[in-house]
């Protein structure tokens, strides 16, 4: 690994703490994510030079909120405040908030509370904070919103104005506003946890830093508030698919699919944790695709999975989130429990869904059905294609081989 490969490795993983720390110094997002970047640039100039750091991580940070204290110290607003401080600032955190008995001591949090603020519309919520917290870049986002890349660039660039024009503050809010915001916070910890655990792009199929502060941050929300019953459906989720992590790719990186993997090297704290978590979960979305998460994991083999139940649960999930991706689902399940024949039609029926254009998983699973029914020449084409369109490197490979294979 070169060195700029390395100062990119670590910023993508220490990003979100960067930007939050530095969020507490400046309170502002926007102009804490371009402390960040300076940061990074001045990595890329020095590492090559110097080597790299004993800890990486924290040389970016002390960088950015160096550049943070110097930037506050230039604003005449904060002359007395700063008078005050003197240059404790620089070597000491920020002191904490007053705390509260629901109050959260995690900058990632109040990063999140903060960019999923009602002011802006939810779109732009989660967009910016997959930005800020995930690490993710437009290109990903726009992934796995199946839109385009200039849409997902705009809403980043204009949520950031608008919760600095607003002036909103770098908080965790109580009551209603909290509440208010709930749901986006919930998706954008699921969105996080998606992109760790299948990358939309890159060399990698896993990105096991995202998952672990997905189930982190999902945690500790959960700890704020016992009584959601969502948040526990989402936690269940996570410790579920979490536990799959160390199977999911082989020695070389390559993707295993759920059929091939070792049951036995599942992760069973993690299993447990998720049927503790499902037993205060509800019957909202989340919860759903945990109970469906719990199937899998509650069957000691491939074979011994309860697809009828697994599809009835997908059937739920489509009446609650009518979306073309669940209904994709729904079709696999369906071709597991009734046959591929069953499913197939499913499949065709989202052909002309403009959201799954793009989408490589279409492709894939028509492949798969249309292989299992025995048509190979039209399987290998569909897998062709889904490589075509997917930007992961591991799974163009898979996609590639079992074309080949046919």
């Amino acid at each position: 690994m070169t060195p700029a490969q390395a100062v990119e490795t670590v910023f993508r993983i220490e990003s979100a703490r960067i930007i939050a720390g530095v969020a507490r110094i400046v309170r502002d997002v926007g102009i804490a994510e371009e402390l960040a970047q300076d940061a990074l640039v001045a990595a890329l100039e020095q590492w090559p030079r110097d080597g790299l750091p004993d800890k990486p991580g924290a040389w970016l940070m002390a960088t950015a909120r160096h550049r943070a204290v110097d930037l506050v110290r230039r604003k005449e607003t904060y002359a007395r405040k700063l008078a005050e401080v003197g240059r404790a600032l620089e070597d000491v955190p920020p002191p904490p908030e007053p705390s509260a008995p629901d109050d959260i001591d995690d900058d990632l949090l109040r990063l999140i509370f903060t960019a999923c603020h009602p002011v802006l519309a939810a779109e732009a919520r989660i967009a910016l904070t997959l930005r800020l917290v995930g690490g993710l870049t437009t290109q990903e986002i726009a992934r796995a919103f199946l839109t385009s890349d200039a849409t997902v660039a705009q809403r980043v660039v204009r949520a950031k104005r608008a919760l600095a024009k607003a002036g909103v503050p770098f908080e965790v809010p109580y009551g209603a506003d909290r509440e208010q915001r709930l749901a986006s916070v919930l998706e954008v910890i699921y969105l996080v946890f998606n992109e760790g655990y299948s990358a939309t792009a890159g060399d990698d199929l896993v990105r096991p830093a995202l998952c672990e502060d997905a189930l982190r941050l999902a945690r500790v929300l959960a700890g704020l508030m016992p009584g959601e019953p969502e948040v526990h459906g989402l936690v269940a989720l996570l410790e579920f698919q979490a536990s799959r992590m160390a199977t999911r790719t082989g020695p070389d990186g390559e993707p295993v699919l759920l059929a091939d993997q070792n049951r036995t090297k599942w992760n069973r704290m993690l299993v447990r944790r998720g049927f503790e978590a499902v037993s205060r979960a509800g019957t909202g979305p989340y919860s759903l695709q945990a109970a469906i998460a719990g199937c899998h994991a509650t069957a000691v083999r491939y074979e011994d999975t309860d697809w009828r139940t697994i599809a009835a649960l997908y059937a739920g999930l489509v009446r609650l989130i009518p979306s073309p991706v669940v209904e994709l689902n729904r079709a696999v399940a369906v071709s597991m429990a009734e046959g591929p024949e069953a499913a197939l039609p499913l499949v065709d029926a989202l052909a002309e869904e403009p959201a799954l254009r793009g989408y490589h998983l279409l492709p894939s699973v028509r492949g798969d059905l249309l292989e299992r029914l025995g048509r190979r020449a039209e399987a290998r084409a569909e897998f062709e294609r889904a490589a075509s369109l997917t930007r992961n490197a591991r799974e163009r490979d898979l996609l590639l081989g079992r074309a080949r294979s046919l």
